[in-house]
């Protein structure tokens, strides 16, 4: 009972560090190009994460480039929208992927769905509506918010996919982690050199940084990319899917309370009212979801 109180905190510190990411990237957006922040943050989790590369079996780099390319284009989507929406609609929008996740599975690999994934989806409508009626409407931010939301459903199904291919040597998830983190970094640099002048323009912006956005960058780097994958490997040893499930649904609330915090970001009752639903949905959608028919990925 006490390793399952330890690892429901475990998991929800690593909401709250995931709540707080949205927040500090608008921030760093106001500064850098979106392809920045994901050189920045993921070459500085690369880095950290070096000696893990040392003893990786093929299969984990093979999975990691994989995984990596397909989340470098969901970092890429999120933060070039959220340069375009509020923090607060970038989270809450891109909290849909928990959502998507059953309904990509049911759309494409024919699972079943229950009722509350049906009435999970009605919620998520209605909050939305709500959120987009008493602020600015739909706009292209938002469009890429969803884009990547998208994104990162897709990916998570290939962590299933990757866990069921994968049974009889499970692939460990720091050494993914590891191997994901490089691919994004190299991902980044690959496209700035293909733009003119990307590579001179991340390094003059680099420099222009100050102490703040050096903090926010550092921060993106070791606690949201690296400590939070050691605090979830552990802490989903101890608590079950169902909870944490649960946990992370409350990650765009967090999001909220954090840019209402550091960066003056605030929603009126209706808006509050439809973050409600969709945190709601979010819950409903993980109680009718069945558990996934592979192994977890081991976490060491």
């Amino acid at each position: 009972m006490q390793h399952r109180h330890w690892g429901l905190v475990a998991l929800l510190s690593v909401t709250v560090i995931w709540g707080t990411t949205f927040p500090a990237m608008k921030q760093l957006s106001v500064h850098l190009q979106p392809l920045h922040i994901i050189a920045l943050r993921f070459g500085l989790a690369a880095l950290a994460l070096l000696p893990l590369l040392r003893g990786m079996r093929a299969a984990e780099w093979r999975w990691g480039v994989g995984l990596g390319l397909l989340n470098f284009i969901a970092f890429w989507l999120q933060i070039e929208g959220l340069a375009l929406t509020s923090s607060n609609r970038n989270a809450f929008v891109t909290g849909l992927n928990v959502l998507m996740v059953p309904l990509l599975a049911w759309a494409v690999l024919r699972r079943q769905l229950s009722w509350p994934i049906w009435a999970a989806c009605a919620l998520a409508l209605l909050g939305l509506r709500l959120m987009f009626y008493e602020d600015s409407p739909w706009n292209l931010g938002d469009s890429l918010t969803l884009a990547s939301a998208l994104c990162f459903a897709l990916f998570i199904l290939s962590l299933e996919a990757c866990a069921l291919r994968n049974r009889q040597a499970p692939l460990r998830a720091t050494r993914l982690a590891a191997a994901v983190a490089l691919t994004m970094f190299c991902g980044s640099l690959l496209v700035l050199g293909a733009q003119d002048a990307g590579w001179s323009q991340l390094l003059a912006r680099t420099r222009q940084l100050g102490a703040g956005a050096w903090a926010a960058v550092v921060y993106l780097a070791l606690a949201a990319s690296v400590l939070v994958v050691v605090l979830q490997a552990w802490g989903q040893q101890r608590v079950d899917a169902m909870r944490s499930a649960i946990i992370y649904g409350l990650e765009p609330v967090f999001a909220a309370i954090t840019a209402w915090l550091l960066i003056g970001e605030h929603m009126g009752p209706l808006a509050i009212l439809g973050a409600a639903l969709l945190v709601l949905a979010l819950m409903l959608s993980q109680l009718g979801s069945q558990e996934a028919p592979g192994q977890p990925l081991q976490q060491t």
